[in-house]
């Protein structure tokens, strides 16, 4: 299983982002099952539709949202799931700077067993038992 973060997918909606390139050739791996089933959690969600709506426009994050909710291959997590441990993930964090959604895909991450998360943010990485994606 892997877990998408917002800065992957808003890079992969955004054909001006810097990372998108390797956000397609990555998410072409993740569609194809390379890590099994995709999470996208109900946070993750809101980020990306409203990042996309200030850096590129509503008719952008609109179509973005509609991938999201249609595509098969995710996995949707309501926030309720995973909020007080998110909570609790997020304020007793050590030697990180995660956002409180980070805090949220940390927690789903480390229940899959796998663990794996698809992001450009390098916070991930000091996060113990998270294998970030792209390598």
């Amino acid at each position: 299983m892997v877990v998408l973060d917002s800065s992957f997918l808003v890079a992969y909606h955004n054909a001006r982002d810097v990372h998108h390139e390797s956000a397609a050739h990555l998410m072409e791996e993740i569609t194809a099952g390379r890590w099994g089933p995709a999470v996208l959690l109900e946070y993750v969600f809101l980020e990306v539709v409203t990042v996309l709506l200030v850096r590129r426009g509503l008719p952008t994050a609109v179509a973005a949202s509609e991938v999201l909710l249609q595509a098969r291959e995710l996995e949707f997590v309501p926030g309720a799931r995973l909020f007080l441990d998110a909570v609790d993930r997020f304020q007793r964090q050590q030697g990180t700077s995660l956002s409180f959604t980070d805090a949220a895909i940390a927690v789903w991450a480390s229940r899959s067993g796998e663990g794996f998360v698809a992001t450009f943010d390098n916070e991930f990485r000091k996060v113990r038992g998270i294998k970030v994606l792209p390598e």
